[in-house]
């Protein structure tokens, strides 16, 4: 983070021709107010690596090796370059290292200890912050609010939500939030009853990852060329939604797209295609989630609720983690196994009847080595000095990487990489052509990654704008929007009956909302 923070101060100084102490206060006039936490001088001549180190941000712990992001300062006569450096900047600037501690520990503030403890308790069961009524449906966006799930139209009764059957017809009022109710004044039927009654109507429920939950940093936060007040706007939004975007991702995306590309969703074509539909989804995705971990706050009453699509796709980190001994960290196909098996019984146990599951397989992340190694990151770009294949192993060396097994120049480590997460797949394909279930089908399909890059090739597009640019990992805005469109043609070749029928009356309630002023 500090690394980060100082590479952005100093690039700033740079391109407006300024002081380090003036870029400063300019990356602060960007930041909203609540946000700004540095206002200190750096020294320009040192590179970020040395200034976090010398402000003990950063440390090198005894036989471990010294992680830096740039190449290190060059040698002067006699003397090792950042060693040297480090030791000359710990002279020169025993500053202010004090000040930067408080902010790692905000949470032991007595009147911010309940607040947090609340924050900690909806993140890890990922359930709304705002939810007045217990339902898990919340009408405040973040937080694991409406970007996360149908959005609450009621949120002081219990009994409306998304994805209820309606209540009696829903004349008198929207119980299940679809924007359909009263009653046609020419024949006295319930519009609900009139539009809906035999449509088949049902939910989407995507239980995944960080890439379900379509993580995003964006690039503008870190690149000087870019950056301005504006920049910074979605910067709380952001945050409060742990730098995940589900509200434009690719199974429940809803709004449209902010963070480059379009949107397009698994669960928008469902509403197109049956517009009772409306509302009807969630997004129950963390990151670093694992198949063992797959905790649940699955909004679903069997006997009160249509039938759902749940999407399980965890595409990645059953192999990924950020261990020097990686291979054995991996989940095994006998753990992938009883992981999965498990999550089946507890969705069977808890999914009206005639709902459907699809696994998703792991992909192959060679793709991420092989299309950005030798491109420069954001952070490189003004200076051309950080490529990803230097960010990979700053982040290795620290032991923070996301997937030591594919971000490595290890051609290897990578292939054995991706031989495990074939095995995992096949553990699924294996699920679902031998496991049956009471109140759901189960189908399979692969991650569609070639298919996508294939895809995109034929618009003009490049390989590596479908990975995004700052985490270099996760797949981007583009890549999830093309893998909606695979995903839809897939399904309906191979199990129409997963989509439903399509709804005859979607455009007279269309016209309904657009004569009331609705939409």
């Amino acid at each position: 983070g500090c690394v980060l923070v100082v590479s952005v101060i100093e690039q700033l100084a740079q391109w407006h021709n300024s002081t380090v102490k003036a870029a400063v206060e300019r990356l602060c006039d960007y930041i909203p107010g609540k946000y700004q936490i540095i206002r200190h001088i750096i020294d320009r001549e040192m590179n970020a690596d040395v200034v976090c180190h010398s402000l003990k941000l950063c440390k090198q712990d005894p036989g471990q090796p010294l992680c830096h992001l740039y190449p290190p300062p060059k040698r002067e006569k006699h003397s090792p370059g950042l060693f040297h450096a480090l030791t000359h900047a710990g002279q020169k600037h025993e500053i202010t290292s004090k000040s930067f501690m408080g902010f790692s520990s905000v949470c032991a503030f007595p009147l911010l200890a309940n607040l947090c403890e609340k924050i900690k308790y909806v993140i890890r069961n990922k359930l709304p912050f705002e939810d007045f009524d217990g339902d898990k449906f919340s009408n405040f966006p973040t937080l694991r609010g409406y970007h996360w799930r149908g959005r609450d139209c009621n949120d002081k009764n219990t009994t409306v939500y998304p994805g209820r059957r309606p209540d009696n017809w829903d004349v008198k009022s929207d119980s299940n939030c679809n924007g359909i109710w009263g009653v046609d004044p020419k024949d006295g039927i319930p519009y609900e009853e009139k539009f809906c009654k035999g449509a088949g109507s049902q939910g989407v429920v995507l239980l995944g990852d960080s890439a379900g939950a379509h993580f995003h940093i964006p690039p503008e936060w870190m690149t000087v060329t870019q950056m301005s007040a504006k920049s910074f706007a979605n910067l709380p939004m952001a945050f409060t939604d742990e730098l995940d975007w589900p509200q434009f991702s690719e199974i429940t995306g809803f709004l449209n797209s902010t963070i480059g590309g379009w949107t397009d969703s698994l669960y928008l074509r469902l509403r197109r295609r049956n517009r009772c539909n409306h509302r009807d989804l969630q997004n129950i995705s963390q990151n670093g989630m694992l198949t063992a971990y797959l905790s649940f706050s699955l909004a679903r009453n069997q006997l009160l609720d249509n039938p759902a699509i749940v999407v399980y796709a965890t595409i990645g980190n059953d192999v990924c983690n950020g261990n020097r001994d990686t291979l054995a960290h991996m989940t095994t196909p006998k753990e992938m196994l009883s992981n999965v098996v498990q999550a089946l019984q507890y969705l069977d146990s808890h999914l009206p009847n005639g709902s459907h599951v699809i696994l998703t397989g792991l992909v192959d992340g060679r793709f991420l080595w092989d299309n950005l190694h030798d491109r420069y990151h954001p952070l490189g770009q003004l200076n051309r000095d950080i490529t990803y294949s230097q960010l990979y192993s700053f982040l290795n060396c620290l032991q923070v990487s996301p997937c030591s097994g594919w971000l490595t120049p290890n051609e290897t480590l990578r292939n054995l990489t991706s031989e495990r997460a074939l095995q995992l797949s096949n553990v699924l394909k294996e699920i679902a052509r031998s496991e049956k279930f009471a109140n759901f089908d189960i189908f399979y399909m692969d991650f569609p990654l070639r298919q996508t890059a294939e895809e995109w090739r034929k618009m003009g597009g490049q390989p590596w704008q479908l990975i995004e640019p700052v985490d270099g990992f996760h797949p981007s805005q583009i890549a999830a929007a093309l893998g909606t469109s695979i995903t839809w043609q897939k399904a309906l070749r191979e199990w129409p009956q997963v989509l439903g029928k399509e709804n005859p009356f979607n455009d007279q309630i269309e016209a309904i909302f657009k004569d009331q002023g609705g939409h």
